[in-house]
């Protein structure tokens, strides 16, 4: 069996490659539109902001799965190998940075190229963060990868993605461009809806069930997180002690947890504390709940869940 499934592969692979072929010298593929494979769900709605009607995305996280967890099936794999442009963020899915590598023929766009990433290792470590035990396979290393936080650095994205499909289909570039104005400029509403609505508020902290908002800093706030860059990491009880003491200081009145990954830790933590838990979403994926909502209307629910949380007028 073992010898079966790289075959399989393999013919799979050499199949869609011919599929991938452009038809006209101003690019397109043979279905009439550019084939575009994301990564993970913010990506997704960035191609599709920016390709319009002029693209066919094939996102590689399904709904309701966690995307630090995701491995690809041949399908998957096949799917990056036949795209026109792959969309992924390098060093967030060892997976698909593996099947980027072997397998993608089109052009290629990585977010972490791309996006000024957060450097995790400019901040003052918290005593939390250092007794975290290790995150194993799920370590970002030095780069908080959740870059999509930041309206702002999104828009970067939508630019850059712009250029890419410009150079894939130059027939069409104008469109791209136009449409990722238009993204920059529904991002930068959403930025500036951040700043006003997180100004004067009681408190400043925030606790997380994982460190996925470190870019939300830039709004003055302060994440204490149960977990760590990964959802799949465990806090120590010393942690969890440190983080009791922290909510009964200074009057934290919500532990947020999130739709994708297991609410028990949060739900633990905010029962010692008595405190009340609620939703902040990372926004990595969608989910059954959440399907018909997109990257503007959660980042909108999100900064009410905020503002209730955290006392702001």
């Amino acid at each position: 069996m073992r010898s079966v499934v790289p075959l399989l592969t393999a013919l799979v692979l050499a199949g869609t490659s011919a599929c991938s072929a452009f038809s006209d010298e101003t690019g397109g593929s043979r279905d009439g539109g550019v084939q575009v494979a994301t990564a993970f769900y913010p990506l997704e709605y960035v191609a599709e902001r920016v390709g319009g009607s002029l693209v066919s995305i094939e996102n590689l996280t399904v709904p309701g799965k966690e995307p630090h967890d995701l491995e690809l099936t041949i399908k998957e794999t096949a799917a990056i190998a036949r795209a026109d442009v792959v969309v992924f963020e390098h060093g967030f899915q060892p997976a698909v940075d593996d099947a980027v590598e072997t397998s993608a023929e089109g052009a290629v766009v990585d977010a972490a190229e791309v996006v000024d990433l957060r450097h995790v290792e400019d901040e003052v470590e918290s005593d939390h963060d250092a007794g975290h035990e290790d995150e194993g396979d799920h370590d970002h290393g030095d780069e908080d990868p959740h870059f999509w936080q930041d309206p702002l650095r999104l828009a970067d994205l939508g630019d850059a993605l712009a250029k890419t499909l410009g150079e894939v289909d130059a027939e069409h570039a104008d469109e791209y461009t136009a449409n990722a104005a238009d993204l920059r400029a529904d991002l930068e509403k959403l930025d500036a809806s951040f700043t006003d609505g997180l100004t004067g508020c009681d408190r400043d902290t925030v606790v997380v069930s994982h460190d996925a908002f470190g870019y939300l800093t830039k709004y003055g706030l302060h994440f204490e997180a149960i977990a760590g860059l990964s959802p799949d990491a465990e806090p120590t009880p010393a942690d969890l002690g440190r983080l009791q003491q922290l909510i009964e200081r200074d009057g934290i009145t919500t532990v947020f947890g999130e739709r994708l990954a297991p609410p028990a830790l949060a739900d633990t933590l905010a029962d010692d504390a008595g405190v009340a838990t609620a939703v902040l979403d990372p926004i990595e994926g969608l989910t059954d709940e959440t399907e018909d909502e997109d990257y503007l209307t959660l980042m909108a629910q999100n900064l009410d869940a905020l503002r209730s949380a955290n006392g702001c007028p």
